[in-house]
C-alpha cells in the first residue's frame, strides 16, 4: 500500500488553484504561480513590491486600503470584489473584477503582515464599461448589495453623492433600475 507522502504547506501554497500573498505593511513578499499567472508578471516583478502596482490607480490603492482597516472583522478577515490591473505579459494594463479575501494577522495591526487569496473573475464577469476609479467601487459595493447610505458611510461620501455615482453607472449600463444594473454589473 502507498502511503501519502507528509504535508508539504510550500508546495499547497505553490499549487494552489486561486493566487496568494503574503504581506509585511502592504508590500508582497511572497506569492504563488497562480497570482503571477493572473497578473501576468514575474516573481521579480512582484515579492518587495508595493500591491499599488495590482491596483488601476493610486487612489483606489489608498481608498481600499482605508476600507480594509475599517472593515476587518474581529478575527482580521475582510473580503470583496474589485476591478484590478494585470501588470504584464500580452495583457499588460487590461483590468478585470477580482475576488479578494485575506486575513491580517494581528487585527490590531491589520497591514503588518497578512494573507490574501485573489480569484479572477473575468471569465464570468468583464470590465466592458468605461469606468472611473469611484465608479469602480461604487459598482463594486452595490454588487455587495449595499444601500447608498452603506456606501456613503464605507466611502466617506454622501448617500446622495454615491446616488450621483449610481445614476452615471445605469447610464452606462442602460439600466432602468438597481437591481438591473447589479445583474448587468455581474453578467458584464
Amino acid at each position: 500500500m502507498n502511503a501519502l507522502p507528509p504535508l508539504d504547506y510550500r508546495m499547497a501554497f505553490d499549487l494552489a488553484p486561486i493566487g496568494l500573498v503574503m504581506s509585511r505593511n502592504r508590500l508582497m513578499v511572497d506569492c504563488n504561480q497562480q497570482l503571477l499567472d493572473m497578473f501576468g508578471a514575474t516573481r521579480e516583478q512582484l515579492v518587495g513590491q508595493s500591491f499599488e502596482v495590482l491596483y488601476p490607480t493610486h487612489d483606489e490603492f489608498e481608498r481600499t486600503g482605508a476600507r480594509i482597516v475599517a472593515s476587518l472583522n474581529a478575527k482580521g478577515y475582510y473580503a470583496d470584489e474589485r476591478v484590478m490591473k494585470r501588470t504584464g505579459g500580452p495583457h499588460k494594463g487590461d483590468l478585470f473584477w477580482c475576488h479578494v479575501s485575506g486575513r491580517a494577522l494581528n487585527p490590531k495591526q491589520p497591514h503588518a503582515a497578512g494573507i490574501w487569496s485573489f480569484e479572477d473573475l473575468s471569465a464570468t464577469r468583464q470590465v466592458k464599461a468605461d469606468l472611473t476609479p469611484r465608479e469602480r467601487e461604487i459598482a463594486a459595493l452595490l454588487i455587495e448589495g449595499l444601500t447608498s447610505k452603506q456606501i456613503g458611510k464605507r466611502l466617506g461620501i454622501s448617500p446622495r453623492t454615491v446616488d450621483v455615482y449610481r445614476a452615471r453607472l445605469m447610464r452606462k449600463y442602460e439600466a432602468a433600475t438597481t437591481p438591473l444594473l447589479v445583474q448587468k454589473l455581474l453578467s458584464a
